[in-house]
């Protein structure tokens, strides 16, 4: 990495300015006595790899191809890591992310949105012809939409491949709301050069008041209207060497194993995609609650991997502390943080009696039980909630070990 430290970048030691990341990653530093300033977000590298090995067996078991969400950290680093831990590709949500992935080299992109933006389809166009290797799927959900994209690749030399995309319900976000809909979508599909029917796809995570039973009914519609598609020889005229069925977030992956594991045999082989993004860090609110390793714990389990160090700053009452981390630095979209863990003079204990109340710019407002011990100039470790918002607050993020010894720092791009 050739980027050098500077004050773009929050956290890092004052006197580390100048180095690059390569140099300052070659020295080892300590998270907690090396000159990082409060707040700081880590991650953990060991829950990292026991995160990324842990997807990769999952998916593994259940004959399942995965593209993690790329939305969720938009590190490039991260991505690569997931693909060293067998990631078929992956996922990601609007053109800019699109471009970050190319930038660093993945060579297959499955756009889980409708693209109907003229320049950026013919930025993927450009992309395709360039490089034959590289494998780009997105969402289709509109006949309109069919027409947009339609004309903005006439002239390209290869086809997008599309998947329709399948709503999870009425008053769900996204996606084709009746199966009859759905196949004027792929005939729209067929009738243009520009355009490839590889396969279906939808996000569980929409279904209404979604319990097991209602998610598991729902994917079985998507299962069965990929062999609907099969039947009808959509698939046949594409050149196709598999088809693509494609569901999973982070909620009900356990669900999408199961229904896919039942998909019939078709004319050709199914690509089974899984789409889980959240996984690579977890957390200690959302989806630690929602996960579901806590339905098939015999599975394994996901560990938090971020932690938020913040400094008390202010201690007005007894009741009461202030440290200096707040909406700028911490995910509150779900939950507040959690505090965790206080630090003072190199021992570290537990956070008893203490609670994140309320978070200002750069504030977090914390309630201490009586006889919880807190002092101006503390290290509290704060917990998070709901990994898409707390990557996205931090360009650089220092990876440390159990120790404090930071071995890697992450580069995001939002």
């Amino acid at each position: 990495m050739e980027d050098r430290v500077d004050h773009r970048f929050k956290g890092l030691p004052p006197d580390a300015d100048g180095l690059t990341f390569a140099e300052l990653t070659a020295q080892r530093r300590n998270l907690f006595t090396d000159g990082f300033t409060t707040p700081v977000l880590a991650l953990s590298a060991e829950r990292l790899e026991h995160n990324l090995a842990l997807m990769e067996s999952y998916a593994t078991r259940h004959g399942l191809a995965f593209a993690p969400h790329g939305k969720t950290t938009m590190a490039p680093q991260l991505f690569q890591r997931q693909i060293e831990h067998g990631a078929w590709g992956i996922t990601l949500a609007v053109p800019h992310q699109v471009r970050v992935a190319r930038a660093y080299g993945v060579q297959r992109v499955f756009l889980a949105n409708e693209l109907v933006d003229p320049a950026a389809l013919r930025w993927i166009a450009g992309e395709l012809a360039g490089d034959e290797t590289f494998r780009f799927v997105c969402y289709v959900d509109s006949v309109r939409g069919v027409e947009l994209m339609d004309a903005a690749l006439r002239g390209a030399s290869r086809p997008v491949d599309v998947v329709v995309e399948l709503a999870a319900g009425e008053g769900a976000r996204t996606g084709v709301r009746t199966e009859a809909e759905c196949a004027a979508v792929a005939d729209a599909v067929a009738a243009t050069g520009t355009l490839r029917l590889v396969g279906v796809a939808g996000y569980e995570g929409e279904v209404p008041r979604a319990d097991p039973e209602r998610v598991q009914a729902w994917l079985r519609r998507l299962v069965a209207l990929a062999a609907d598609f099969d039947k009808a020889g959509r698939f046949a005229a594409a050149g196709l060497d598999e088809i693509v069925v494609s569901a999973g977030g982070s909620a009900w992956f356990d669900a999408v194993a199961d229904v896919f594991a039942e998909i019939p045999e078709l004319s050709l082989p199914v690509l089974k995609l899984l789409r889980s993004g959240a996984y690579v860090s977890h957390d200690d609110g959302h989806y630690r609650k929602l996960t579901p390793f806590n339905r098939i714990p015999e599975e394994g389990a996901l560990e938090p991997a971020f932690r938020l160090w913040t400094q008390v700053v202010s201690r007005p009452s007894p009741d009461q502390a202030f440290t200096n981390a707040g909406k700028r630095d911490a995910a509150y979209d779900l939950d507040l943080p959690f505090a965790q863990v206080v630090r003072r003079d190199g021992a570290e204990r537990p956070a008893t009696g203490i609670e994140v109340t309320a978070l200002s710019d750069q504030h977090a407002w914390l309630r201490t039980a009586p006889g919880a011990e807190l002092e101006v100039g503390d290290w509290v470790g704060l917990g998070l909630s709901h990994p898409c918002t707390s990557f996205d607050k931090w360009q650089l993020i220092p990876v440390a070990e159990a120790d404090g010894t930071v071995v890697a720092y992450i580069r995001t791009f939002f």
